[in-house]
């Protein structure tokens, strides 16, 4: 291995929210969606050049870094894109909501399937739309997307699917028969599809490929918008950069009214960051996809083994989605911190009982935050 996934880093003194959360107490956090991964040499040089210049103004995106993604869509995905589709901005929950105010009138609908990163349960109310959820169906083992209950739950003033794929938090890559169900359906009723896939990088099935919605049909990227970042993948939520690819014009502009006053210039260095990381970090990444294969699959094995809880298979992202209901905690989340392990509680996600963890992480945290939960269980 040519990089070093297994240094731990120093992030006290940071000012990181992951951290700081904790900060005197013994407490492994394993909660928000950051890694604690030094990002790739490439992303820092970038950023040490752009640094050394001396001048911070106002930036768009180069050219340059239009072209690498619009590459990047076409040689991964197989998705050609106009570089004119692209709408940049600070971060995908920008996005969301964008695309819940451009969309319809005050008092209109927005769906999306539970349990949800909780942003996608917010952003409606922030835009004055009413919250409809459609429960992830759990059978044989495997979350799916219940297509049958999407479709009963639309009524006359649902106006938009607010999707995540792959699905955080339960770490499913949906198929493309999946999108193609989804998609069929929010053609007929007329719906706009906010399509969140910021981690289409981190697949970790070999046999999983991630097909961008927009990329189905001309129909379906007639109403869809995509949201991508390389803020997961590459380490860099702090830069806040991402970008919005959306086909249709009409729909494009809307979006574009949406944001201005409200939705700040992207982070300089961002711009910086984003264009390393798309066009110099290939081999970065397909490192860290095999040492995050290594901690899913030494996790999956140990939460097994306990009793009380379960886990589905992580087939993307580098988050694992447990459910503690068998173990009869009332408060998992607490539980777990006051074991000296932070996670993410599942009632913000629509997901009581169940809690997140974060593995994007050295091997040896994670065993050590492991061996933690195993000790704090009544029957270890």
């Amino acid at each position: 291995m040519t990089y070093d996934f297994d240094t731990r880093v120093d992030r006290s003194d940071t000012n990181s929210a992951k951290w700081d959360k904790y900060k005197g107490r013994d407490v492994i956090p394993m909660w928000v969606a950051d890694m604690d991964f030094a990002s790739p040499a490439a992303i820092i040089d970038a950023l040490q050049t752009r640094t050394a210049h001396g001048v911070f103004g106002y930036t768009t995106a180069s050219e340059g870094l239009t072209q690498v993604v619009v590459n990047r869509l076409r040689d991964r995905y197989a998705w050609d894109v106009d570089a004119n589709w692209l709408v940049w901005l600070p971060g995908v929950i920008s996005g969301l909501n964008l695309a819940c105010r451009c969309i319809g009138e005050d008092g209109d609908e927005v769906i999306t399937a539970t349990p949800a990163y909780y942003p996608f349960l917010q952003a409606p109310e922030n835009s004055r739309r009413q919250l409809i959820t459609v429960p992830m169906d759990l059978s044989a083992g495997c979350w799916r997307f219940d297509v049958d209950r999407f479709e009963q739950s639309i009524s006359s003033r649902a106006r938009v699917l607010l999707l995540c794929s792959p699905f955080n938090p339960l770490g499913r890559v949906l198929s493309s028969e999946e999108l193609t169900e989804i998609s069929r359906i929010c053609v007929q009723r007329d719906i706009v599809i906010c399509s969140d896939e910021i981690h289409s990088d981190l697949i970790l099935d070999a046999d999983k490929v991630h097909v961008p919605t927009a990329s189905l049909s001309r129909e379906v990227a007639d109403r869809t918008i995509t949201l991508i970042a390389p803020s997961k993948t590459f380490n860099l939520p702090g830069l806040s950069c991402a970008v919005a690819v959306i086909p249709n014009a009409q729909l494009r502009n809307r979006f574009k009214r949406e944001a201005q006053g409200i939705v700040p210039h992207v982070n300089t260095l961002g711009y910086a960051a984003a264009h390393a990381a798309y066009s110099e970090c290939a081999d970065w990444l397909a490192e860290l996809l095999d040492y995050l294969r290594g901690n899913r699959d030494y996790l999956e094995r140990e939460i097994k083994s306990m009793a009380g809880l379960q886990m589905t298979h992580v087939e993307a992202t580098y988050l694992a989605w447990i459910d503690t209901k068998a173990t009869g905690l009332d408060d998992p989340c607490r539980f777990f911190e006051a074991a000296g392990v932070g996670l993410s509680d599942g009632t913000r996600f629509a997901g009581a009982g169940y809690v997140r963890l974060n593995f994007g992480c050295s091997r040896s945290m994670l065993q050590e935050a492991v061996e933690r939960i195993k000790a704090a269980l009544p029957s270890a």
